[in-house]
Formats: C-alpha cells, sequence, structure tokens
C-alpha cells in the first residue's frame, strides 16, 4: 500500500493522545486529562524537593529536580501546540497538497516515499530509546518493599511525595504501576514532538530535491513549456518557504525552552552520574542516570541537526539553479533563475527563540555550557 503522508500512524496516534491533532471529536478531554495528571505530578515534586533540601542524598535532590524540569518542559511543549492549532493545522493541509502533486511524477512519488520511510525509521528509533530509558525506572515493581515500616519513605518511580497513605502491599503496587504507564507515554510524548520536528524538517527536504529535480530538467523544456516550468518552479519555492517559516512559528518558543532546560538537565545528570561514583548502589544509579542523559543529549542534538540539514538543503537550491545551463535560455528566464539564486541566498532556518539560529555548532555550545556549569556544581560540592 503506497503511503500518503510524511507522518506516520504512531505520530498521529501520540499527537491525537495528546490533543494537538486537529479536528479530532474528544480534544477537550485529552487536554484536560493531560493538564490535571501533569500538574498533580508536578505538584507531588514540589513538597519532595522541599523536604530533601537540605538532605545529604544529593543524587535523590537532583534527579527529582531533573524529572521536575522534564515534566514542566513537556507540558509547555503541548500546551504551545495547542495554543498554535491553526499553524500545525496549516502545516498538515500543505502536506497533504505536496503529497497530492507528487502523484503526477513517479519521480517525485519515489522522493516523497523515500523521506516517508526515512522519517518512519527515525521516529521508530526514537520511541525506542525512550521506551527503554523509562523501563529502566520500572524495577521498582519487582522489589520488595515493606509497606508497613513506617520508618522508611517508600520509594516511588517518580520522586515524588503522594498526597495519601498506602497501607496495603497491592495499592503500592498499583500505584507504582500507574507511575510506570503515565511515565511511559509521557516519555513518549516528549519524543513524538521531537520526532515530530524531524518529519517535518525530511518533508521540507524532499520538497526541495523536488524542486532542484525541476531546475535540471528546466533546459529539455520548449519555451513555452519553460515559461510553465518557471512558474511551478517559482510557486514550489515559495511555498517552501512558506512551510519552514510556519514550522519554524511552532517550534522557534519550543527550542528556546529546550535550548535552557537541556542546558541545565545536561549538567544536573552529568554531577548525578560523578557523585553516584563510589556509592553502594553505584551500578543502579549510573545506569539510570545515564538513560536520562542519553534522551536529554538526543533530544537537544535533534534540534540542532534538523536545524544544520535545513541550512544545508536551502543553499543546495542556489547551487542547483547556479549548475544548470542556464546560459542556453532566453535573457527573460535568465533573469527570472538570477532571482532564484538571489532568494536562495537568504537561507531557511530555525532559531532558539528567534535568538540565534540551530545548528551543529549551537549543539557545541549546548554541550560546553553543560560542562561550564558541572565544573560550577563540582568545586560547590
Amino acid at each position: 500500500m503506497t503511503r500518503k503522508s510524511t507522518i506516520n500512524r504512531m505520530t498521529k496516534f501520540m499527537l491525537i493522545l495528546f490533543g494537538i491533532w486537529p479536528d479530532v471529536s474528544y480534544v477537550i478531554f485529552s487536554r484536560i486529562f493531560w493538564t490535571v495528571t501533569i500538574a498533580i505530578v508536578l505538584f507531588c515534586h514540589y513538597p519532595y524537593l522541599l523536604a530533601h533540601l537540605h538532605s545529604d542524598d544529593v543524587f535523590d535532590l537532583m534527579d527529582c529536580f531533573s524529572n521536575f524540569l522534564g515534566f514542566l518542559k513537556l507540558m509547555i511543549k503541548i500546551i504551545f501546540f495547542w495554543l498554535n492549532q491553526r499553524i500545525f493545522h496549516e502545516i498538515l493541509t500543505m502536506m497533504a497538497e505536496d503529497w497530492n502533486d507528487c502523484t503526477k511524477n513517479d519521480i517525485e512519488m519515489h522522493e516523497a516515499i523515500n523521506k516517508a520511510k526515512t522519517s518512519n525509521r527515525i521516529t521508530n528509533v526514537i520511541m525506542i530509546i525512550h521506551t527503554v530509558a523509562v523501563l529502566l525506572y520500572g524495577d521498582l515493581i519487582l522489589a520488595k518493599v515493606d509497606v508497613t515500616d513506617r520508618t522508611i519513605n517508600l520509594p516511588h518511580i517518580y520522586k515524588i511525595e503522594v498526597p495519601f497513605s498506602i497501607n496495603t502491599q497491592r495499592t503500592y503496587k498499583v500505584v507504582l504501576i500507574v507511575e510506570l504507564i503515565h511515565l511511559l507515554v509521557c516519555s513518549w510524548g516528549m519524543g513524538t514532538l521531537n520526532a515530530l520536528l524531524l518529519t517535518l524538517i525530511l518533508h521540507v527536504g524532499g520538497q526541495i530535491n523536488i524542486l532542484r529535480y525541476w531546475l535540471t530538467e528546466l533546459i529539455s523544456k520548449e519555451n513555452k513549456s519553460i515559461a510553465i516550468m518557471m512558474k511551478r518552479i517559482i510557486r514550489k519555492h515559495q511555498k517552501i518557504i512558506y512551510f519552514t517559516k510556519n514550522i519554524e512559528s511552532l517550534y522557534t518558543f519550543i527550542a528556546f525552552i529546550q535550548f535552557v532546560s537541556n542546558t541545565m538537565m545536561i549538567c544536573l545528570i552529568g554531577f548525578l552520574i560523578i557523585t553516584a561514583l563510589g556509592d553502594p548502589n553505584a551500578t543502579k544509579k549510573i545506569v539510570k542516570a545515564i538513560s536520562y542523559y542519553s534522551v536529554t543529549n538526543m533530544e537537544a542534538f535533534i534540534f540542532c541537526y534538523a536545524g544544520e540539514y535545513l541550512i544545508n538543503k536551502s543553499k543546495a537550491i542556489g547551487l542547483a539553479a547556479y549548475n544548470i545551463s542556464w546560459y542556453e535560455l532566453e535573457p527573460e528566464y535568465n533573469r527570472i533563475l538570477l532571482f532564484i539564486i538571489l532568494r536562495a541566498q537568504k537561507q531557511l532556518t530555525l532559531t532558539v527563540g528567534k535568538m540565534t539560529d540551530l545548528s551543529l555548532q549551537c549543539f557545541a555550545s549546548i554541550m560546553n555550557s553543560a560542562g561550564s556549569y558541572l565544573s560550577v556544581l563540582l568545586a560547590m560540592q
């Protein structure tokens, strides 16, 4: 069966589940559910932070704060998607139009399907990594804990203080299972929003490749056909620019939150890994911290790679226009081609809150900043 969308079923299902996908009947219920549940988790983290603020166990305190930042970041992301529903709807509509246009040409359809398969593989890998990272937190369900012992604090999947008493082993296990399922779905939601960015950027890359193909075929056309083809090329280029601006509007504030929170979280989790060395449960703690550290680094890399990919692809438009045998065209078409080259010089970019472009250099900056803050924390220890 031929693919008809760059967004795969898993991504669509998760977007529906979080009330992001437009034109769904129970979207209000989804939004209320996630607002309430994440707010409850954040509220339960707060007393734990206060209770362990002056504790000697720095690992639990930092772990709690990292989880708190993670849930807060997820909440901000999905709320921002809710507030920008119209932009997301426009993006989906334009993607559907691009797929309909590709049905007229086998080469264009092959390019669209190729990008869809690539985004599908990337999405699956991201979801697997997020799943593994969460399951490493689920060993508590198999552990034996005496719930009647009032001298200990019952361990939870989250570092939280529950607002009710747990008196039986069955109740405790149910609470742990609910926490694990909620953490797993939230982790999938975070991974889905990251995978969605790569999916949209890959779709742009596919459309740019189609535009480049049109440019290479320009010389072989007759004068009348060249005029028609020029119009198609200009319209396609304008559509790509508008599509990219919509992605930028949707993700620029999210990228800013990602930039700030990931710098803090990479620093804190790195601190956890170092401070766990020499602890009796060092292996267990380090494995959990490294899994969380890997996911956090992957999030930062996804955003920065998406920006770098977009910059390089936008440069390719001008190069493709220049590399064709433009000297064989009529002067009037050469002038149009010149405008395409000039417009391609203004690169398509994703920004961090409209302040700086997302790129691999930006990723290096995040890692350098996190390393500097980590040095400060170790010096203060």
